[in-house]
């Protein structure tokens, strides 16, 4: 499943980081949908908004519908078909669709046949072992390339920050009965957990991983839903680490979400290479930036344990936990 997600990116490196090619080659910035009701976090969950990609034809009815745009939208899917005033009302969790389902459960189907289908935006999601003295939040993300710059300047043709995670989503618009502003909400796609991620949990969103697949999902009027529903399936281009349990409590929206910790570890944690670019990436998110360089992160680590309750500053505790000395990368998760 996914539950809780990250998306710490202002809303202009936002557009920026999903700059995409249109159906003639040329390259194009999505334009923002209300752009002033998005909110950066570290800590998103179900019932508060997050940003998509779509098809601008879903809006415009003459627009060619390779063009995409930006909006924030309610996570939890309320349908278009929904008779109540108050979409809260709605008895069904709606915030996770799984793909085995989505074709005959009708909070999804009517929505994806009409080629309703977005693209969920994220830094990465956050997922929790269940563990015999409790469960353990890991956060996922995709790797990040070596060519990934410490900070974006304006201007710059190509986006080098931060690789959002871009998850299959569907979207319907609900409009009150008695009349009102519409409400777009989303719904993420669901698969079977890919082999390194099942020893975490056994569910995870379904990913597209790269710009073809992103642009077959959302172009609904050249791709139809039987095409476009073969691109729903686990994938393992995808790296995690665990983090502190700080993050359990949606009240904290802060860089100690995201940090790596050290399970089992008895001492301060000893700075790695990949440490190293996580603390430089959280330094900048807490000074309004974009996110500093990382290399690819390990697949997992075998030994890791909650860090120290994190209510001292953010820099403070990461400067804890990275040491001063080095030590070799932590190996893969094998299993």
């Amino acid at each position: 499943m996914c539950g809780r997600t990250a998306c710490s990116l202002t809303a202009d490196n936002l557009r920026r980081a999903c700059t995409y090619r249109d159906r003639r080659g040329r390259r194009r910035e999505p334009e923002w949908i209300r752009a002033e009701r998005y909110r950066p976090s570290y800590n998103k969950g179900p019932q508060s908004s997050g940003p998509v990609l779509l098809s601008r034809r879903h809006l415009q009815q003459d627009a060619d519908s390779s063009e995409r745009v930006l909006m924030d939208m309610r996570w939890g899917l309320v349908p278009s078909w929904f008779k109540q005033d108050d979409p809260s009302k709605m008895p069904f969790n709606t915030s996770n669709c799984r793909s085995d389902t989505m074709l005959s459960k009708a909070s999804y189907k009517g929505a994806l046949l009409k080629g309703k289908r977005c693209v969920v935006l994220a830094d990465g999601f956050y997922e929790w072992q269940q563990q015999s003295g409790g469960k353990q939040p890991y956060f996922i993300h995709f790797p990040q390339t070596k060519d990934t710059v410490a900070e974006e300047k304006e201007g710059d043709e190509e986006w080098k920050g931060w690789r959002l995670l871009t998850m299959a989503g569907i979207f319907d618009c609900w409009e009150p009965p008695v009349g009102g502003e519409a409400l777009y909400t989303y719904t993420i796609i669901t698969v079977d957990a890919s082999k390194d991620l099942s020893f975490i949990h056994h569910r995870m969103p379904a990913i597209l991983d790269g710009d073809d697949a992103i642009t077959k999902w959302l172009d609904f009027a050249e791709v139809p839903t039987q095409e476009a529903v073969k691109l729903i399936q686990p994938t393992e281009n995808i790296v995690f680490h665990p983090v502190s349990t700080f993050v359990n409590s949606i009240r904290n929206n802060a860089p100690e979400c995201l940090a790596p910790i050290e399970l089992g570890a008895k001492k301060e944690a000893k700075s790695t290479p990949s440490n190293q670019v996580m603390l430089g990436w959280l330094k900048s998110s807490q000074e309004g930036s974009s996110p500093k360089k990382e290399n690819d992160l390990p697949k997992g680590r075998k030994q890791f344990s909650n860090s120290p309750s994190p209510r001292k500053t953010s820099a403070g505790i990461l400067q804890q936990w990275l040491g001063k000395e080095g030590q070799p990368p932590a190996k893969k998760h094998k299993g």
